[in-house]
């Protein structure tokens, strides 16, 4: 559905609304509403902008169990939306293929989860084995750091009798572990997790089988015909972007953890495609989840290989992976339509990540995009356009 199709019945009550008004007095002094607004606008001082500002941002931090949904959900719901008009066209109503369309991917995820989470909560619990024969395996590797603990205890005991020594022992402080305290905590996070997914699920749901609802009111409210017409051109083209850009994304990072698990299972690692699927899920967070690749596949390179070349392969196969793809698959698939200022998506990432945790580090680059749109149509935001690019 184009600009035109949304804003002609819109225009022509316009027209008639403005047939059936009385002239205005041309020799009037009083503004119209558009220019009342932008004088309100430039009266606004540099100190309720800071006030208003700091207030959203408290806002979004404390009001994140009920905006948090919403945003994914309307993220989603952007992302979905070619899928919806796509069945639109071959006569399936949305309510029918918004429910369809969820339900596989809720199937995709469910699949996936229980396939790749039995071995993911093996290691999980076994972590404690794996971090003492991690430990033992680096001081075997590198010898002269087993030399260097030793001399440093060496020398915290220097002087000290055996009777002394085993009256510090005695006297280190034990740490006693509740287990019911970690177990109601667990649960906690767990029912909130799911009571947060069920939220954003139904949120997505409704915003895909209400096909282009939001987007009319929107239109009704404008005040002008340029501004719907401004309204529909904004709303599609942050649709179309964003869904081109996470659907991109998200095929790259499926192909980078195929050929990842691939090369782990002929290096002989154990769970290839668990830990194949795992970089490709932190590939999605910017800069902070090829780090934490790297960590976890040397990590686990260096507990399950006995040489120090062999359990760095691991992570070095996945960083030139990962280098591959960021010079030269990304940027030939996306274009230079998603070319961001780099130090503004490293602050952004930062600042969503603190404000809402891992989710917010996903959405930090959507929200990036969505910004940048607007204030490519927006005169009033060019400074904020050029700021963001590139």
């Amino acid at each position: 559905m184009d600009a035109a199709t949304i804003t002609r019945p819109i225009a022509a009550k316009d027209d008639s609304m403005a047939a059936a008004a009385p002239r205005v007095d041309p020799f009037s002094v009083e503004p119209p509403p558009a220019e009342r607004i932008a004088a309100v606008a430039t009266k606004t001082t540099p100190v309720q902008i800071v006030l208003i500002v700091l207030g959203t941002i408290a806002f979004l931090y404390f009001a994140r169990p009920l905006v948090l949904p919403v945003v994914l959900a309307c993220v989603a719901g952007v992302t979905l939306k070619p899928l919806i008009r796509w069945s639109s066209c071959c006569h399936i109503p949305p309510a029918l293929s918004a429910a369809v369309v969820l339900c596989f991917l809720v199937a995709a995820v469910g699949v996936g989860f229980f396939q790749l989470g039995r071995p993911a909560l093996t290691w999980m619990n076994e972590a404690p084995q794996h971090m003492t024969e991690l430990r033992q395996r680096v001081l075997k590797l590198f010898p002269r750091a087993a030399r260097f603990s030793a001399a440093a205890a060496a020398v915290n005991n220097l002087g000290a009798t055996d009777a002394e020594k085993a009256a510090e022992q005695e006297k280190t402080p034990t740490l006693e572990v509740k287990e019911n305290r970690g177990t109601s905590s667990i649960l906690n996070w767990t029912g909130t997790l799911l009571v947060g997914l069920g939220e954003t699920l139904v949120l997505v749901y409704l915003l895909l089988a209400s096909g282009d609802l939001f987007l009319q009111k929107l239109v009704r409210v404008m005040p002008t015909l340029s501004d719907k017409k401004r309204a529909v051109e904004i709303s599609h083209e942050i649709q179309q972007n964003i869904s081109n850009y996470l659907f991109s994304v998200s095929l790259i990072n499926i192909g980078l953890g195929i050929v990842v698990s691939g090369g782990l299972y002929f290096m002989g690692m154990p769970n290839a495609a668990m830990w194949g699927m795992l970089v490709a899920v932190l590939n999605f967070v910017p800069y902070f989840g090829p780090v934490a690749g790297v960590m976890v596949l040397a990590t686990v390179g260096l507990l399950t290989f006995d040489t120090l070349w062999q359990g760095l392969l691991p992570p070095a196969w996945y960083l030139l992976l990962h280098l591959l793809e960021t010079n030269l698959i990304t940027p030939v698939l996306l274009g230079r339509r998603f070319t961001l200022n780099p130090v503004v998506i490293f602050v952004s990432l930062i600042f969503w990540m603190w404000l809402w945790g891992v989710p917010g580090a996903l959405l930090s680059v959507p929200i990036l995009v969505s910004i940048k749109v607007i204030s490519d149509r927006v005169p009033a935001m060019s400074p904020v356009s050029e700021l963001l690019s590139r």
